[in-house]
């Protein structure tokens, strides 16, 4: 009866071990993401969601707002707020269609392109570089490990970009 009792016991402190563990890593990757998001704020003046966005202006000459939401994974309202945000700081440029007014194309200004260049690499690229490297079985594993938690904790239906970034976002930003 002891013996079971203790096997019990041992059994759950285990358990809460490896819950606290869990969460001691989630909480380390919070924390990398946000030091980093501090570090690409102070040197660039920019956030995550604004870099990506750059960057893909950049990538696609003359894209529209809602190609861009379409491609980062954001909301359209999200992407709105945040050009707005972009062209007040000279950054980005909207340009009307001379043959379709409704159409709205988008270009980095000279100061975007140079903040661009000079601009630190987003988190997820050195996450991205280290994850393609490992074998098939384990990318399988980590996606279906992290869609569970995420599961766990409600969030399967939150706006985000595949962007490590956790910086936080005006109401408006947040496309709410």
């Amino acid at each position: 009866m002891i013996i079971l009792r203790l096997s019990l016991y041992l059994l759950v402190k285990t358990k809460m071990e490896k819950y606290e563990e869990l969460l001691v890593s989630i909480r380390k990757v919070i924390r990398a993401i946000d030091l980093h998001s501090k570090q690409l704020n102070k040197t660039s003046g920019l956030t995550g969601p604004q870099l990506l966005i750059m960057q893909e202006i950049a990538r696609v000459k003359g894209v529209t707002a809602s190609q861009i939401a379409k491609n980062v994974n954001l909301s359209a309202a999200t992407v709105t707020n945040i050009l707005d945000r972009l062209e007040s700081r000279s950054l980005v440029e909207r340009v009307r269609s001379s043959q379709d007014k409704r159409r709205v194309s988008l270009f980095l200004s000279q100061q975007g392109k140079s903040l661009l260049i000079d601009a630190p690499q987003p988190l997820q690229e050195h996450f991205i570089q280290n994850f393609c490297e490992l074998e098939e079985w384990e990318q399988s594993l980590l996606l279906s490990s992290m869609q569970r938690i995420a599961t766990m904790m409600d969030a399967n239906e939150l706006d985000a970009a595949p962007v490590l970034e956790i910086a936080p976002m005006s109401q408006n930003e947040s496309g709410k």
